[in-house]
């Protein structure tokens, strides 16, 4: 990948080159996988080009479960579609934001402008304009310092998503976090609405919620220090990424490590309280060599095809479940 500006280029030249992108008889949608910091700052490059574009929209390809991922876009009155209600003959311009196109099999099938995120690098990334700050806790840090170069100053609404945002992806800054998170976090923190952000983090449980968490608990076996559930067939990864979460709480877990199946994928979430080991490595090295993998120091992520799996013998939940801890335990052999 080669960005369009070295890192000496200042914000404010980032901004300019950014608004080059898209003119006034332009439509320009704009895509993220929805929780917080994707839509705080889809919502942040959506007043960048406000009435500097014919038509914004900002469309989501996931359904959002989460409880306070749910509350946050309801108590900000956050608008956003799902892809389905995407027509492409009405945009010209595509933006891509907090992921990349390696991300999801739906954002491969676009040429996109505009790709802005904080995730580690992927290969074979091609767009006019790219922004991609690995080091950053979240990508609503990075539209921060956009608005700040255009000298805009976000309203209430606006600030408190991009807070929230912050706040949710570094973990209340116990994940990997850059210094510009600290900066931006302080200069949000006198703009937000801290009602609102109590709110959203009030609504983190249901009773479906403590369901799954009962399952889980039912289901929970360890491979050294790492806690691990096999969840079967689920309505929404969402609901293994709060049982991973969850598991972290345990004092004998420094990884979490919660697998499911859906629409024909295995997809296993890590999380890490370690420091010696890189969740995002961790999942490479078990699963990168089929199906798509990778993260940063404390979380992760692994999607692999079922099809590919069925190679190895595995046909059932059961059989998939075994399958992710036969990797565990190779890999918790090998690092002792």
């Amino acid at each position: 990948m080669k960005q369009p500006f070295g890192k000496s280029v200042s914000f404010a030249e980032k901004h300019r080159r950014l608004l080059s992108l898209v003119g006034t008889k332009d439509g320009l949608a704009i895509m993220v996988q929805a929780d917080p910091d994707a839509l705080a700052s889809a919502m942040a490059l959506k007043r960048l080009f406000w009435r500097r574009s014919r038509r914004i929209a900002i469309f989501r390809i996931n359904t959002v479960a989460r409880p306070d991922n749910r509350a946050f876009i309801h108590l900000l009155n956050i608008k956003h579609h799902h892809i389905r209600q995407l027509k492409k003959s009405e945009f010209t311009a595509w933006a891509l934001i907090d992921s990349q196109p390696s991300h999801h099999d739906i954002f491969g099938r676009y040429a996109f402008d505009i790709i802005i995120d904080h995730h580690p690098v992927s290969s074979g990334l091609k767009a006019p304009f790219i922004d991609i700050q690995p080091d950053y806790g979240a990508t609503a840090t990075i539209m921060t310092e956009y608005l700040k170069a255009a000298r805009i100053r976000p309203s209430a609404q606006l600030a408190t998503a991009l807070f929230y945002g912050i706040k949710s992806d570094t973990g209340d800054f116990t994940r990997e976090t850059h210094s510009r998170d600290v900066i931006a976090f302080r200069y949000l923190y006198e703009l937000a609405n801290l009602n609102i952000v109590k709110k959203i983090e009030a609504s983190e449980l249901t009773v479906k919620t403590l369901n799954t968490i009962k399952t889980a608990a039912e289901k929970l076996t360890f491979v050294g220090e790492t806690a691990f559930v096999h969840m079967g067939s689920v309505a929404n990864a969402d609901s293994l990424v709060i049982v991973a979460d969850f598991l972290m709480k345990l004092s004998e877990a420094t990884w979490s490590v919660v697998s499911g199946t859906r629409n024909n994928k295995l997809v296993v979430i890590f999380r890490n309280a370690g420091f010696r080991r890189n969740a995002g490595n961790r999942a490479q090295s078990l699963f990168g060599h089929i199906g798509n993998a990778g993260g940063h120091q404390s979380a992760a992520r692994a999607e692999i095809p079922l099809a590919r799996i069925a190679a190895t013998g595995a046909e059932s939940h059961a059989d998939y479940g075994a399958f992710v801890q036969e990797q565990l335990k190779r890999a918790d052999q090998h690092t002792r």
